[in-house]
């Protein structure tokens, strides 16, 4: 059965390419018998299609005005609505995400108007933006994890415009907050820019949200110096230094007993702003002391003793 099965398909294949030779056969000669009704053909087609062109042109050219107005009008609304929350107590990242969703909507409902225009219906419109909405999803699932992220920092807000962060092993200054990515500056002022749903789902280390932060610091005294007067030198340049906090007050204590020294843990309290400042200006001035009182500042040694025998 299965023998005769494929003989049958192989001759219903054999018969239909026939058929297939044989009309392209009448093809060909009635062109060559018939050249000047072809040619007609040809002719007429090429007129109808000149004047489907012409027909057109007044619509394509409508279009083009209402394309252009509408881009104009749309970019005096984003104008008119950044100002409005300019002038609004909004956060700056919820201001931004908002101008930005606002311009989103605004062009899509521009090409629509233009695409109704040129003569296609709202409802094929709709089918077309959904569907493509779709197969846009499906092949964007990292950016629309991406934009979730965008609005559960926005609800969240663990961050600001302008705060000092440590996220994903990077830190910097939050320069920006896009639906789609965060963009931080880095210390030495490079542009970092993180994902928004690997930030949403990152450990988030917010300097600047409690207002003040503690610098911790570590000096080193040799065994032969005076703990005690070192640690009056340390409180000395803590009280002189204007940014350092009273309240709460600076920790001045023996932190450990090192192979070659004595180690004390030194936690002033000083704004955000002021962390590197405060942390560099008293390594300085903590030094400068130590030599004008005469604490030696130790390296690491090594004793060796050599036993004669």
């Amino acid at each position: 059965m299965n023998i005769l099965n494929l003989i049958s398909t192989a001759a219903a294949t054999a018969e239909a390419s026939t058929r297939e030779a044989a009309t392209i056969k009448d093809a060909v000669d009635e062109l060559v018998q018939n050249p000047e009704e072809t040619a007609s053909k040809i002719g007429e087609f090429f007129h109808n299609m000149l004047q489907s062109i012409l027909r057109s042109i007044p619509t394509i050219i409508l279009a083009v005005v209402v394309l252009i107005l509408g881009m104009i009008v749309c970019k005096l609304v984003l104008k008119v609505l950044g100002k409005g929350l300019d002038r609004t107590k909004l956060d700056l990242t919820v201001n931004n995400f908002v101008k930005q969703c606002c311009k989103i909507v605004l062009y899509v409902l521009l090409l629509t108007i233009v695409l109704s225009v040129l003569g296609i219906p709202a409802t094929s419109i709709v089918t077309v933006i959904g569907t493509a909405g779709v197969a846009i999803g499906l092949a964007l699932q990292s950016s629309l994890s991406n934009v979730a992220g965008g609005i559960m920092l926005l609800i969240n807000k663990p961050f600001k415009i302008g705060d000092y962060i440590l996220v994903s092993g990077v830190s910097g200054v939050v320069k920006q907050i896009t639906i789609l990515y965060t963009r931080l500056d880095s210390d030495s002022n490079q542009a970092i820019f993180i994902p928004n749903g690997q930030v949403s789902g990152a450990v988030v280390t917010n300097n600047n949200t409690n207002g003040t932060r503690r610098v911790d610091m570590k000096f080193s005294i040799s065994y032969s110096d005076d703990y005690q007067k070192a640690r009056e030198v340390i409180l000395q340049v803590l009280s002189r230094n204007d940014r350092i906090l009273t309240d709460p007050a600076p920790t001045v204590r023996m932190l450990e007993h090192a192979a070659s020294s004595v180690n004390i843990a030194v936690r002033p309290w000083c704004k955000a702003a002021d962390y590197w400042e405060v942390f560099f200006s008293v390594t300085e001035e903590v030094r400068a002391a130590f030599i004008e009182s005469g604490i030696s500042i130790p390296f690491d040694q090594l004793d060796v003793h050599v036993v004669k025998e």
